[in-house]
């Protein structure tokens, strides 16, 4: 197969799911991990691509363009990762705690397996698989109905009226950008009213952002930058979004993320 074939194959693939990963390619294509990377290399120089670790994503920017959850979820994991672990020693047995739906917030729902005696309120059916794949004494997972957001999220106002008369400890919630002025955003009308209900029902809001999410903006608000209790982010957040984060924020938590010789490719 030549090069061009090869590679509108990964355009077409990245285009139709949102992301690829170089390890279903290798085997798609029955070509070796260098020769993918090479193509990848190819496609994100025309622009048509975004190369992330492990893969690749489709480019959009527009403040109401709404990735799906396999797309977000080849990016910044490792950050993620890191963001999970900080986030997670706020959680205490005993507590009900709210998440929202998204990649951040489901590598949080993971990192909370150890924890027992916890309720969780989601709207979100993959961080509620999460939970129940690790199951711990006295846990209680409580689903939203809703909806279903390409980027998997129980919204509108089945979501919304579910919410409304519960009282939660901690609300951690994932956003699609981060800025001075619009705050915490997101791509989705719908998924904003159904995170503004959720923060509305906890006494502390959890903001749970990665480095890239400084200076993205989506259509519709979900909080201010000063309605946050805490923000966990990673080492990478710039100085200017620290400065700004740290006066407005309650606490500004930066997370460690371990070096991956891999993570530029």
């Amino acid at each position: 197969m030549l090069a061009r074939q090869r590679q509108a194959i990964i355009l077409e693939e990245a285009r139709r799911s949102g992301a690829v990963r170089v390890s279903d390619l290798v085997q798609r294509l029955g070509v070796s991990d260098m020769t993918v990377r090479r193509d990848l290399d190819v496609l994100a120089g025309r622009g048509l691509v975004e190369k992330v670790y492990g893969g690749a994503t489709t480019i959009g920017d527009r403040s109401t363009d709404e990735p799906g959850f396999e797309a977000k979820s080849v990016q910044q994991q490792d950050h993620k990762e890191a963001i999970a672990a900080r986030a997670a020693e706020l959680v205490h047995p005993g507590s009900a705690v709210g998440l929202s739906a998204g990649t951040t917030t489901w590598t949080f729902a993971r990192a909370l397996a150890g924890i027992a005696d916890l309720t969780v309120v989601t709207n979100s059916v993959r961080i509620a698989d999460v939970l129940h794949e690790s199951p711990q004494p006295g846990r209680t997972v409580i689903l939203t109905g809703g909806v279903r957001t390409p980027s998997d999220a129980l919204v509108g106002p089945v979501a919304v009226q579910s919410i409304r008369n519960l009282h939660l400890d901690m609300v951690f919630l994932g956003v699609h950008g981060m800025a001075d002025g619009p705050g915490f955003t997101t791509p989705n009308l719908t998924e904003g009213e159904t995170d503004r209900a959720l923060m509305e029902a906890a006494r502390k809001l959890v903001v749970l952002a990665d480095h890239t999410k400084w200076g993205t903006v989506g259509i519709s608000t979900i909080a201010d930058l000063a309605d946050a209790s805490v923000v966990v982010s990673d080492a990478e957040l710039p100085d200017d979004a620290r400065t700004t984060l740290s006066e407005h924020v309650g606490e500004l938590i930066i997370a460690d993320v371990p070096s991956n010789p891999e993570a530029g490719e």
